[in-house]
């Protein structure tokens, strides 16, 4: 048992915190992972993550649509040309990346469909952007940029401030990257995520907050636990060369017996712990069997609800209008043919 007068919070350096960013532990353990490809991201693409201005927009020629020119509205003024803006003046920024749009559409012809991330997070939130039988499969330029604009979680990684908050130290060089990683189905009854404390593995928590009924058969919890364990001691104990209180993310296959390798975070009160506290794990034994927490009943507490996961991020008010008598596959198309006129708008 740890000490209680131990922080159940490990310090953490920005070095530490750089262990967990894709581009470090992928190489590591791609056998073991999705396969992805890392690239990356221009200077100039925080400024348009980051311009909210004018709403969700996309880049110029990212979805097959000719790009005018690279010169700025100031440059363009006084060749008989009209600024490009709003009727208070208010001109709005243009921004193309034509080669990033050719890499992602490489990337889209050697997997077929991808799912992007940014360094640490994933735009999970604004999968509802896509057709929802296909959450987040991007097949174009245009996808990407859509999911990446519309997300609340992916500003943690835009700046050095946020991604080391709470560090020990002052924060190191840190440069934005973008992560394509092949999309396929996943079924969320059989992803993991497993905390280590002190290099030994303490619990397993279901991720998806579903009622799974094999989940809660004694045997098949156990051979969870057992497999799990094994996996761990056998392909990542032995190669993870970050700090020694990790959380990682698994999806088990379909016969429970190994397991693809999803995520590495830190053990931080940034990761969420999903069906435990990190009071409870840090009252864990170190060196008992690991706990495996599940859904146990449809009247769980943390049993979905209703509500669509990520809610607060669904709708923005100019979209109320495209809604009406839509369902969500016709709704997302619609909203993203709208993003897509009012890209050809602006160029007229």
């Amino acid at each position: 048992m740890s000490s209680p007068e131990s922080s159940p919070f490990p310090p953490l350096t920005p070095s530490d915190i750089l262990c967990f960013q894709f581009s470090s532990w992928y190489p590591v353990f791609s056998s073991l992972s999705i396969k992805s490809t890392v690239r990356p991201l221009p200077p100039d693409f925080v400024d348009y993550l980051r311009d909210d201005a004018h709403g969700v927009f996309l880049p110029e020629g990212s979805d097959d649509l000719p790009a005018e020119s690279t010169l700025s509205d100031d440059e363009g003024e006084g060749e008989g040309e009209d600024s490009d803006g709003s009727d208070d003046g208010e001109v709005r920024r243009r921004f193309a990346f034509p080669e990033l749009d050719a890499q992602i559409r490489e990337c889209i012809q050697t997997y077929g469909a991808v799912f992007p991330k940014l360094n640490f997070s994933s735009p999970k939130d604004a999968s509802w952007m896509l057709p929802q039988s296909s959450p987040c499969k991007c097949t174009s330029p245009a996808d990407v940029y859509m999911l990446l604009k519309s997300s609340d979680f992916i500003t943690h990684d835009l700046t050095a401030e946020s991604v080391f908050t709470g560090c020990s130290s002052e924060p190191e060089p840190y440069a934005l990257e973008l992560v394509l990683r092949k999309w396929y189905p996943v079924d969320r009854s059989r992803e993991l995520r497993c905390f280590v404390r002190q290099n030994a593995l303490i619990g397993l928590s279901q991720r998806d907050t579903n009622y799974y009924d094999f989940l809660n058969d004694a045997p098949t919890k156990a051979g969870i636990v057992s497999r799990v364990r094994d996996f761990w001691e056998t392909n990542i104990k032995i190669k993870w060369q970050g700090p020694q209180d990790y959380t990682f993310d698994l999806l088990l296959t379909r016969d429970l017996s190994r397991g693809h390798i999803l995520d590495f975070n830190p053990y931080a009160p940034r990761t969420d712990p999903l069906l435990f506290s990190y009071d409870e794990l840090h009252a864990l034994s170190t060196s008992a069997a690991p706990e495996l927490r599940v859904i146990d009943s449809r009247a769980h507490p943390a049993a979905i609800s209703s509500a669509p996961a990520n809610q607060h991020n669904m709708i923005p008010f100019e979209a109320l209008s495209l809604s009406n008598g839509r369902d969500i596959e016709e709704f997302a198309e619609a909203w993203k043919e709208g993003i897509v006129q009012s890209v050809v708008e602006e160029e007229i």
